[in-house]
């Protein structure tokens, strides 16, 4: 009697741990970094929530988003090849003459991080304009 509770009590436990990493596994981060000499914004959302640091040396300033732009920008992310992220070139190159700061869009999806090569702040990639848009749109 006392080895079936044991054994229905691990099994219990080892069924509630798995439910838990598969949870961990699903979640999206986003960052998108913009920096120049003289202007800085990293912007990074995860769990519905935004993180926004104006600053070099500031903390970030933190908020909640509202579900439906949460789920908005999921499914951008749900419509982007991932694995092209790095691949995608930039429209224009004003970031090389400091005509604009240089921006990245880094994605990380069930533990594995993507990240795009430099782009043009306010000029991504057209592949990935709705979801940069949808992020700078939390700045304002």
């Amino acid at each position: 009697m006392k080895k079936g509770i044991v054994l229905l009590l691990s099994i219990l436990v080892f069924a509630g741990c798995s439910g838990q990493k598969k949870a961990t596994d699903s979640t999206i981060k986003v960052e998108y970094k913009a920096y120049s000499r003289g202007f800085y914004q990293v912007v990074t959302i995860e769990n519905q929530m935004v993180f926004i640091t104006k600053t070099r040396d500031e903390k970030p300033v933190a908020f909640k988003i509202p579900i439906a732009d949460w789920k908005s920008l999921n499914m951008a992310i749900q419509e982007l090849d991932l694995e092209l992220l790095s691949q995608l070139k930039a429209p224009t190159e004003k970031r090389l003459f400091d005509g604009a700061a240089i921006a990245n869009l880094k994605i990380t999806k069930q533990g594995k991080t993507y990240e795009s090569q430099s782009f043009d702040h306010g000029y991504p990639p057209a592949e990935t304009e709705k979801i940069v848009n949808k992020i700078l749109s939390f700045v304002k």
